[in-house]
């Protein structure tokens, strides 16, 4: 009985270290902003085997009011295993508090916009193994950064093929006291002009049928729930294909931790399917 116990142990120890030396590695980078003339920190995430790769997608991950880098990996640990799961880069830069990723029309200290689109998505792609091209290019995140995700990448369709979103503020006009959206547009009765531009609902104008690969989740005890149930009604009606999904569930890490997942899930789908069609070709 001793014999097969410490022979169950060994075994136990042998695949936890196996398993602790095969995980995806997590890096805080520094990235510089000409836009805003400051550095600006990141997390990278990238599997384990990345030296034996080559042109990998990235997924770009962001994160909500208040919050910031690294949110991600601190408050939801364990999302990074889809770097070696699903054989792509995570990264999860530093939208400041409240920046709602706009390049603000009142503030010039606020160009996060810029910053996302151009200034890190050129930094990681020249400072990583990626594959340079909007169909291995997504773009998600939560609450704050789930509005940004699909504000950034519907008024950019030439830098990402794919974009999600976790309980986000799709919609912020019925919120003009909340969150800092004031400080980076200036009040909605003095400008409304800013407001009705900056809003993710407004823009689905510039949408075609596929012309984006789109995931959007909310909880159903959500104070995003409506808006983003408006935004999903307004896709149907716009005979925009997309992902909805609503579940039970709240504005909080518990139900982010497991969205994180399906977001992952559907992009990896997305990337492997624009596989496919270059391959053809």
């Amino acid at each position: 009985m001793k014999t097969i116990l410490k022979t169950v142990l060994v075994s136990l120890l042998f695949f936890t270290q196996v398993h602790v030396l095969h995980a995806a590695r997590i890096d805080t980078v520094e990235t510089y902003s000409p836009s805003m003339k400051k550095n600006i920190k990141a997390v990278v995430v990238t599997p384990d085997n990345y030296a034996r790769l080559t042109e990998l997608p990235v997924v770009y991950l962001l994160h909500g009011y208040s919050g910031n880098y690294s949110d991600w990996v601190t408050k939801a640990k364990g999302f990074e295993n889809a770097a070696d799961l699903y054989q792509l880069i995570i990264v999860c830069p530093d939208g400041a508090y409240g920046s709602w990723y706009w390049d603000s029309p009142v503030d010039n200290a606020y160009k996060y916009e810029t910053y996302v689109t151009k200034e890190l998505v050129g930094w990681i792609d020249s400072h990583y193994k990626t594959a340079r091209d909007r169909k291995s290019r997504a773009i998600t995140g939560l609450s704050m950064g789930g509005h940004g995700a699909l504000y950034l990448a519907i008024k950019h369709q030439d830098v990402f093929g794919a974009a999600g979103s976790m309980s986000g503020g799709v919609d912020i006009r019925p919120f003009p006291n909340n969150w800092d959206m004031a400080k980076r547009l200036g009040s909605y009765a003095a400008q409304p002009e800013n407001w009705e531009r900056n809003t993710v609902i407004n823009l689905l104008h510039l949408l075609t049928p596929n012309s984006l690969a789109l995931l959007i989740d909310c909880g159903t005890e959500d104070f995003f729930f409506q808006v983003n149930k408006n935004l999903h009604e307004q896709l149907l009606y716009r005979n925009i294909p997309h992902d909805f999904i609503t579940r039970p569930g709240a504005h909080n890490w518990a139900y982010w931790s497991n969205s994180v997942q399906y977001q992952l899930l559907f992009m990896n789908t997305f990337f492997k399917n624009g596989r496919k069609s270059s391959d053809k070709n």
